[in-house]
């Protein structure tokens, strides 16, 4: 080859890419989720799905729903339709992360049942997707957020979500840790350690966690929750209310009409929001029901403080888990420097007002939009992964002790809750009798001193332990928690070196071949998935023409005659009319 040729070949050769993968942030939330990036300004920013934002402010609302046609659905089209597919859509899905639970929906004229990692895939697929469009590039890396009090199973099956979706879940971070690197990743703190409470009242769970933070290193010292407490129980506090009112007055007991029940729940929710900034609103609901063939309609006023009545039982709740989490941390409520509010609850005046009372009068920070935070949070997580934001440091913690059942039933603890991670610690058992050929592990998480009264992870076995009275065969266990709170256990007989193990997945973990088998369920979606955004992006386009013709009208009103206007103006609400299907 001559070296003109070798010339020409060198030029033709590609430049190798310097372009670095995107790392999306996700907060998977309970009644709503969002997404959020790092920008090359190193600025977060949310995601917006592809029907654009909510009246709520976050970008996808966590449900999922099949037609009639069996197409799936979700996000806003989804919420917008439930109240005429009932039987067809599901919400509130993370409230049953961790468990068997299965939802039954009507796909098309079959019932088919489908496993909280399944329904949350679908919402994750559906963000991946929108996210992908947005920033003009596949995304296949994210970092989720979990409650900080969510168990070992409820991580697993949030990390075999994100699988099944087609995602690499590079880490999970406690929701309350993602916010507080929202809101304090550019707070200067002087060189000194400043203690922050993050107050996390989303639609299912409560979670505080207690951190320090100062000099780039945020250390979580303490966490504590509920995950089956949040603003959904406000909602059936105000459902129960309206249910009965109109029980007492019409004689209907509405519970067994589930039309009827997601229009009072949708109506409930809006009232609430509505009171965050006003005193009172009506709750109307024409055509609920009927009577002796007429129809009855449902109108009622709720006021603040009606509210506040209502949900006063489910506020009393937040107190000690509130004081548990400062207790732990060693602290009092007003050593606390700054108090950070997430989630849409904490927009209501009685919930700031019950977090301002229990931190000695502290006002509570709204400096970043409560219902994105925990997103804009997850995506600087994605960026201290990517390498992109540099000297800083997160310590987070794991919410719950955990141990092995040890003679007597009883619960042995190896790491306390609220230790650092990632953590490794181990100690030496022995046999419970003479000859005894192998040890049964039990693992368990929790903090009751019985092993029944708390949570078995999973069990194995080390077997071939040589013969020897009780006591004499030394048997190591050891737990490690990797940075996503996901734990490893070994026990290992230190006489003979033997040595077994696993890694902690909980009762309702998945196997990769059960991932996989989901992966492919969720892969018989793509053709309708593809549909609906060709969809959704026909509509954004008629939307568009409709809004350019009006102004181009407008603006040339004196150059075009009547009848062409009329023409036009009939072609426009036409077109509008067929915005309003969803063929």
């Amino acid at each position: 080859m001559s070296e003109e040729e070798k010339q020409e070949t060198k030029e033709a050769e590609p430049k190798k890419s310097t372009h670095k993968e995107k790392i999306i942030g996700i907060d998977l939330g309970t009644s709503n989720s969002a997404c959020a990036v790092l920008t090359a300004t190193g600025k977060p920013e949310i995601i917006p799905a592809a029907e654009g934002r909510t009246v709520g402010g976050k970008a996808f609302p966590s449900y999922v729903a099949f037609d009639e046609g069996g197409r799936k659905i979700v996000g806003e089209p989804a919420r917008r339709q439930a109240v005429s597919n009932p039987d067809g859509t599901v919400t509130a899905i993370k409230r049953k992360m961790g468990t068997t639970y299965k939802a039954k929906l009507k796909v098309g004229e079959k019932w088919q049942e489908f496993s909280p990692e399944e329904i949350s895939a679908m919402i994750l697929k559906k963000i991946k997707t929108d996210a992908s469009a947005y920033l003009g590039e596949e995304v296949f890396k994210a970092v989720i957020t979990v409650p900080a009090y969510f168990n070992d199973a409820q991580r697993t099956a949030t990390k075999n979500a994100g699988e099944i979706a087609g995602l690499e879940v590079v880490r999970m971070i406690n929701e309350p840790t993602a916010a507080c690197l929202a809101y304090g990743l550019d707070k200067d703190t002087k060189d000194r350690l400043m203690k922050i409470c993050v107050l996390d009242l989303g639609g299912g769970t409560f979670d505080i966690t207690i951190m320090e933070y100062g000099q780039k290193v945020i250390e979580v010292l303490s966490t504590a929750g509920d995950t089956q407490l949040g603003g959904t129980d406000m909602d059936n506090a105000i459902i129960d209310w309206v249910v009965e009112d109109f029980k007492k007055k019409e004689g209907i007991d509405l519970r067994g009409d589930s039309k009827a029940m997601i229009r009072i729940k949708d109506a409930g929710e809006k009232a609430k929001i509505e009171l965050s900034t006003t005193l009172s609103t009506s709750i109307n609901l024409p055509y609920l029901s009927q009577k002796e063939g007429n129809p009855v309609h449902l109108t009622m006023e709720l006021t603040r403080a009606k509210l506040e009545s209502l949900i006063e039982p489910t506020l009393k709740r937040l107190d000690p888990i509130m004081q548990r989490a400062v207790s732990d941390a060693k602290l009092s409520a007003l050593n606390i420097d700054k108090v950070l509010l997430v989630g849409g609850p904490t927009r209501m005046p009685s919930v700031q007002q019950r977090f301002k009372q229990f931190f000695g009068g502290k006002e509570p920070e709204h400096s970043v939009d409560p219902m994105e935070c925990v997103a804009l949070g997850a995506s600087i997580q994605a960026g201290i992964i990517a390498g992109d934001v540099e000297d800083l440091l997160l310590l987070d913690v794991t919410p719950l002790s955990l141990g092995v059942e040890t003679l007597g039933g009883v619960s042995t603890k190896l790491i306390e809750r609220n230790s650092t991670i990632p953590t490794e610690k181990s100690q030496v058992f022995s046999t419970a009798a003479d000859n005894q050929p192998a040890v049964t592990i039990n693992v368990l998480q929790g903090e009751r001193a019985m092993s029944k009264d708390n949570i078995s992870l999973g069990m194995f076995h080390l077997t071939g332990i040589p013969p020897a009275r009780r006591g004499i065969p030394q048997i190591e266990v050891k737990f490690s928690i990797d940075a996503d709170g996901i734990v490893h256990v070994t026990a290992k007989d230190l006489g003979t070196g033997k040595e077994t193990g696993i890694t902690v997945t909980g009762a309702q973990g998945l196997s990769p071949e059960e991932i996989r088998e989901k992966v492919q369920t969720a892969e018989q979606f793509e053709e309708e998935d593809k549909l609906v955004r060709e969809l959704i992006e026909a509509k954004n386009n008629a939307d568009s023409t409709i809004y350019q013709t009006r102004k181009l009208i407008e603006d040339n009103k004196d150059k075009i005659q009547e009848n062409e206007k009329t023409e036009i103006e009939a072609a426009i609400k036409s077109l509008e009319e067929d915005l309003k299907t969803d063929d």
